[in-house]
């Protein structure tokens, strides 16, 4: 049922996309499937997320770590960058969830540093 539920948050994320007219980061069949190849195992997946960020590509990089966590539920630093990307969406919602399902299962520092993030990035958008 989670995994259902993961894939269909896919499907809506690339319908989002679609229909938002955003620019992918890849744009050929060849640069799609070097990415789905590329999320196939956590830590290149992450990887690829960690620079779809870094290039400003918030929804790329949401959708890499979808991608990742489906195929691996268990991928921790996957789940704990798509909180913060969720933060910078302004998804609060979604990752309260997401730190809710860490507790217990990363170090506290680790969930702790990251709720401040999210709280900083929070914060950042309601005083400007």
């Amino acid at each position: 049922m989670i995994r259902q539920s993961r894939v269909l948050r896919c499907c809506a994320i690339a319908l989002l996309l679609a229909a938002s007219g955003a620019p992918a980061m890849a744009e050929t069949v060849a640069e799609l499937q070097a990415m789905a190849r590329s999320s196939e195992a956590p830590a290149s997946g992450t990887a690829l997320a960690r620079r779809q960020i870094a290039n400003g590509n918030l929804l790329d990089a949401l959708a890499t770590l979808e991608r990742v966590l489906i195929l691996h539920p268990e991928a921790r630093d996957a789940q704990l960058l798509r909180a913060g990307v969720m933060c910078e969406l302004d998804d609060r919602a979604g990752s309260t969830a997401e730190f809710d399902q860490l507790r217990g299962r990363v170090a506290d520092n680790i969930l702790r540093d990251a709720i401040a993030r999210c709280d900083a990035v929070s914060s950042g958008r309601t005083t400007r």
